[in-house]
């Protein structure tokens, strides 16, 4: 248990433990330990059964120390103390049966009531880890079934101690309470983990199971002919694992206020250390069960069992290191589940929530979010602890992910994280190509809108009233054809003009949408065309081209309706009777510019709809539009688009 300890973040509870009793329990508890195995050694006594508890003892004084000190430092409650009272007590009883070792060969030490401490002091502490403790693991106060549970538990270990110290019972009634009531209190807390609000579940069934080892450990008292060495190797085995139970509990639901971060590598590494001691104590109890006759052949049998276990210690190893790390232990598990929830994406929406959702799955974490430009676009599960923040990608996008309660993020966590989070890198190009997208396609939308508004515009307000003017004008003229024949002939000359003019209109209008000419002969045809129909209007077009004949296409579409929209521009609003228009093809660029010399741009110019359009066309192809002001007077509108010859 000692380096298992990580970050401290500080909360309310600060101040409410008790540092110095903790040390004390704690150095205590570890002196006791050092002492009786340095006694132990100077004694050099013979091997027998009792030396298995013996280092029962020494392990638990240890160990139960050292978890006492860490939850009594940060906090002091009833179950700090019990730990402290087991430590203490089973630390007596190793230095007592050391002492009494060391006095066989050295007669003149002094036993007195020394020796018999080795039989009593754990029982207390040791019989409450797992009949009293369960009770207490909980932040909400004691209903009446705690209570009856504790008092039931206080019982059982009185009944125990005096049965051990006063009664000569070796048989079921001596340890059968005992395996009942932690049973029993092994069932409550495995309830508590089924049925108990989502808060207080976490870490439950860890403690349901230590319980439940550490209540079978007893079994083996009330049953006769069990081999020597079997209990004691079942109590160093639960030793092992029944602390790191606790804490998981503790830490997980931050009880009574402590907030302590265990690192996941010293997790992993403990729960390793538990599997591998539980593999030495079954290796160990083999070959001491194996009659004694041939040396060889029980070797052989021991190496046989150790190779049959082998297999199975290996296969808890990796769940023990699934269990801290998540599927991100295995790169192959960690990507099915990322591509499960990539492809269970209904939308570019919910594409990043699935991925959030997959690396906390992956990698059991508490919370993921997908953080871009300060702003959480993706979120999944919540967060209490402190957030741990890693780069995606080359931009301003970060994974923020917090650990489950009671833990750090180690280096292997951390790594992986990295590695997934070029996956989440993925969608965020996606999630971006889809946001493009749906701009695009919004402006263009808005576009064609404006356009529809335009077009209904001049067809309302220029063509319609122009039609009806004339309809006017030709009903006056039959009047007067009778009376005024020549009046009435240069009224029908006037409207005969106006009608040139709207026609003139109209085919202008159509031909900046896209005349047919552009797909049949291509784009310098086409401007060729508009070069004559601003010609009839008065308005001259210099065209400057140097473009492959038949060029066609969405470039060609785009080019077209940029200059189309610059040349209607530049003859209504600057004051000048001609235009320049240069294109030309440079390298894998089209070079569009239109070039007027008249007034320029006004201070107070808005952009309009046909600079939104031009706008809007080159940005379809991926393009640009700028407009700027002459180099001595005018505008110069310039275009530069992708353009492939192929």
């Amino acid at each position: 248990m000692k380096g298992t300890v990580g970050t401290v973040a500080t909360n309310g509870s600060a101040g409410t433990g008790a540092p110095v009793p903790a040390a004390v329990v704690a150095v205590a508890s570890w002196l006791l330990a050092v002492a009786a195995v340095v006694v132990f050694v100077a004694a050099r006594p013979a091997l027998d059964s009792d030396q298995l508890f013996f280092l029962v003892d020494v392990v638990g004084a240890a160990v139960y120390g050292t978890v006492a000190g860490v939850i009594l430092a940060r906090q002091v409650h009833a179950v700090p103390i019990l730990l402290a009272v087991a430590s203490i007590g089973v630390g007596v009883a190793a230095v007592s049966y050391s002492w009494t070792q060391l006095a066989l060969v050295r007669p003149e030490l002094p036993v007195g009531f020394l020796g018999p401490l080795q039989n009593t002091t754990w029982i207390p502490g040791t019989l409450a880890l797992f009949l009293v403790v369960p009770w207490l693991v909980r932040d909400r106060p004691a209903d009446p079934v705690i209570r009856a549970g504790i008092g039931l538990g206080i019982l059982t270990i009185a009944w125990f101690f005096w049965a051990r110290t006063f009664t000569d019972i070796a048989d079921i009634r001596f340890v059968g309470p005992v395996v009942a009531v932690g049973f029993l209190t092994a069932g409550h807390v495995e309830w508590r983990r089924r049925h108990a609000p989502d808060g207080e579940r976490s870490g439950t069934g860890w403690l349901a199971l230590g319980s439940a080892l550490m209540t079978a450990s007893y079994i083996p008292l009330a049953v006769p002919d069990v081999p020597w060495m079997l209990t004691p190797l079942l109590h160093l085995a639960t030793q092992a694992f029944y602390p790191v139970a606790i804490l998981a509990v503790v830490l997980r639901q931050r009880l009574w206020g402590i907030d302590l971060a265990v690192g996941r590598a010293a997790l992993a590494g403990s729960l390793t250390a538990v599997l591998v001691t539980c593999y030495l104590a079954v290796t160990v109890a083999v070959s001491l069960v194996l009659p004694n006759e041939s040396v060889f052949a029980q070797a052989v049998a021991a190496t046989a069992v150790a190779l049959a276990v082998q297999p199975v210690r290996t296969w808890l190893g990796r769940k023990v290191h699934r269990l801290v790390y998540g599927d991100g232990v295995d790169p192959a598990r960690a990507v099915r589940i990322l591509g499960r929830h990539f492809a269970g994406a209904d939308s570019p929406d919910l594409l990043l929530g699935e991925l959030a959702a997959g690396i906390g799955t992956a990698l059991r974490l508490e919370s993921v979010e997908v953080r871009r430009g300060g702003d959480v676009i993706a979120r999944w599960g919540t967060a209490t602890g402190p957030v741990e923040e890693v780069p995606v990608g080359s931009g301003d996008a970060t994974l923020a992910v917090t650990a489950p309660p009671g833990e750090s993020l180690g280096t292997r966590s951390r790594r992986a994280l990295i590695e997934l989070a070029t996956v989440v890198d993925a969608g965020l190009v996606v999630l971006r190509s889809a946001e493009d997208l749906e701009g695009a396609r919004r402006r263009l939308t808005e576009v064609r809108l404006e356009e529809r508004r335009t077009i209904r515009r001049e067809l309302h307000d220029g063509l319609g009233p122009s039609l009806a003017g004339v309809r006017l004008g030709l009903q006056g003229a039959r009047n007067l054809v009778t009376t005024d024949p020549d009046a009435a002939a240069g009224l029908v000359d006037e409207l005969l003009r106006e009608l040139d003019r709207q026609v003139d209109g109209v085919r202008e209008l159509s031909r900046s949408l896209l005349p047919p000419v552009l797909d049949e002969l291509g784009l310098t045809a086409a401007l060729d065309e508009l070069v004559i129909t601003h010609a009839r209007a008065g308005f001259r077009v210099d065209l400057q081209s140097d473009l492959p004949a038949g060029m066609s296409g969405p470039i060609a579409w785009a080019a077209y309706g940029i200059a189309s929209e610059a040349i209607i521009n530049a003859r209504r609003h600057s004051g000048t009777d001609e235009c320049t228009v240069r294109v030309a093809a440079e390298g894998d660029v089209l070079v569009l510019d239109i070039v007027d010399d008249g007034r320029g741009l006004a201070t107070d110019a808005r952009v309009g709809v046909g600079t939104q359009s031009m706008r809007e066309r080159a940005r379809e192809v991926g393009g640009t539009v700028g407009i700027e002001p002459g180099d001595l007077r005018g505008v110069v509108v310039r275009a530069r688009l992708p353009w492939s010859e192929s």
